[in-house]
């Protein structure tokens, strides 16, 4: 055979054998190996008032072999409780029909387990769970109230109070929704929360004695997920003939923080001449951050004096011969506990004009005794009054600042002592130009008397007092 002729069959089996491998890649295709996954739910994860009649779907991210979805695959449950329905796929998407309703406001977990393929066979890498709640159906309802309906002899500084069978939308509880009438007329007031299950209606003034009132609660109030109530609540009581009022709130316990008028963690300046009846002292600081004073040091260096500060008034500081230091960090301890103390003080007394008075603008009020409380800045920008006896207690609880304007007056009248009003503040104090304060301030942070402010009372901060020709007076 000639080489020319070799070389000829040689390429035609060598072509022969490439068209066959290529026919044998055609017809193969390459195989799929990809796991299939859950794409997206509804409801989706975490997702909150759901319909009970809802269906629960899934959307998968290739087709599915409809053959392993089933009751077994794809479940439903609250708890360990399962919950019975049925299977069907359409597209790629599956869907769990509950066979009655789902109960409302339960938590549900739904699954798809491993079992599930692809059409290539294929199964899901992962179990695929997600979870969601149904809406609460069920209406609120009134489970308490204080007056109780019927009762008789309130005090004529009583509040009204409700508690309610569930959360409920704080902006439906309002005093269009909760209501005090008089022999059919409205009384004026503000209603509070001091929880999602409690409402107080605070009238404005004291009722009067041996009055009928009632007391409603409409059912414009809805719960946290816009169930109304299912009917009015309304319910009597009759205040006391006799005009008792309420007694029993206790003053605030200094402690040895008593023992000053003006005690602070971060110092004491002053610029000349402020007049301060009564002890001095900072701690941890030393005596330099009392600033201003002019201090002459007692010769066995347990206090200072200074001409701003009235005999037997003196100055310590925690770099003072023993046992000041000592004294002063159960000073310091003290006056933050009764701090703590007077935060943590529940609303009571009467006759509120509101639980934080004047919505935090406390403008011209008269207030009588009892603790109340404001979430916001309080600022009070022209004088008002304390009204009451000289074992009526106020405590004051506010969340931030309280400012008081120039030139104004915080009054005491019937008998009122400042040793008995407490300002709890946490954000600062500032006492304005030439105003009068009259109490116990109790603040985390500072207080500031500007020029010629006059304070009958105690100035306790937890950072700094600064004062600027002031004349400060222990009660």
């Amino acid at each position: 055979m000639k080489n020319s002729e070799r070389i000829k069959n040689l390429l035609s089996w060598f072509m022969a054998l490439v068209l066959v491998a290529m026919i044998a890649g055609c017809g193969s295709g390459s195989a799929d190996t990809t796991a299939p996954s859950v794409s997206s739910t509804a409801p989706a994860n975490a997702a909150s008032g759901v319909a009970v009649s809802a269906n629960i779907t899934a959307t998968f991210s290739e087709a599915i072999d409809a053959t392993t979805l089933t009751t077994t695959t794809v479940t439903l449950a609250h708890g360990s409780t399962s919950v019975a329905g049925a299977v069907s796929y359409t597209g790629n998407t599956v869907t769990f029909d509950p066979t009655s309703n789902l109960v409302a406001g339960l938590s549900y977990v739904a699954t798809i387990t491993t079992g599930v393929k692809d059409l290539s066979g294929n199964a899901m890498a992962i179990t695929k769970t997600w979870s969601f709640l149904t809406a609460d159906a069920t209406p609120p309802s009134v489970s308490s109230t204080d007056p109780a309906s019927g009762a008789t002899l309130i005090p004529l500084n009583a509040n009204i109070t409700v508690n309610f069978s569930k959360a409920m939308d704080p902006l439906t509880v309002s005093t269009t929704t909760f209501t005090l009438d008089l022999a059919g007329a409205p009384v004026a007031g503000v209603v509070t929360s001091s929880s999602t299950t409690t409402a107080t209606f605070n009238p404005n003034s004291n009722l009067t004695a041996g009055a009928v009132y009632t007391a409603k609660i409409t059912t414009g109030v809805k719960d946290l997920v816009g169930n109304t109530m299912s009917a009015i609540h309304s319910w009597n009581f009759t205040a006391d003939p006799g005009g008792a009022l309420l007694t029993g709130i206790a003053p605030l316990d200094l402690g040895t923080a008593g023992n000053y008028v003006i005690l602070s963690k971060a110092g004491v300046s002053t610029v000349p001449s402020s007049l301060v009846t009564g002890n001095i002292g900072v701690s941890p600081v030393a005596r330099t951050y009392l600033t201003g004073w002019s201090q002459t040091y007692e010769v066995t260096d347990t206090y200072a004096t200074s001409g701003q500060v009235v005999a037997p008034g003196k100055l310590y500081a925690s770099d003072n011969a023993v046992p000041v230091p000592a004294n002063l960090t159960t000073a310091i301890g003290d006056m933050e506990t009764a701090y703590t103390a007077g935060t943590g003080r529940a609303l009571a007394g009467g006759g509120l004009v509101t639980a934080c008075p004047g919505a935090g603008i406390m403008s011209g009020l008269t207030i009588v005794a009892g603790v109340y409380s404001c979430a916001n800045a309080v600022s009070i920008p022209t004088s008002i009054t304390l009204n009451g006896s000289a074992t009526d207690v106020w405590v004051f609880k506010f969340a931030q600042n309280l400012t008081q304007s120039a030139a104004t007056q915080v009054n005491l009248t019937g008998g009122a002592l400042a040793q008995n009003v407490f300002w709890v503040v946490t954000g600062a104090v500032d006492i304005g130009t030439t105003a009068l304060m009259q109490g116990v301030i109790l603040t985390a942070t500072n207080i500031s008397l500007r020029t010629g402010a006059t304070m009958n009372g105690r100035l306790l901060a937890q950072t700094a007092v600064t004062l600027d020709q002031n004349t400060v007076t222990q009660p």
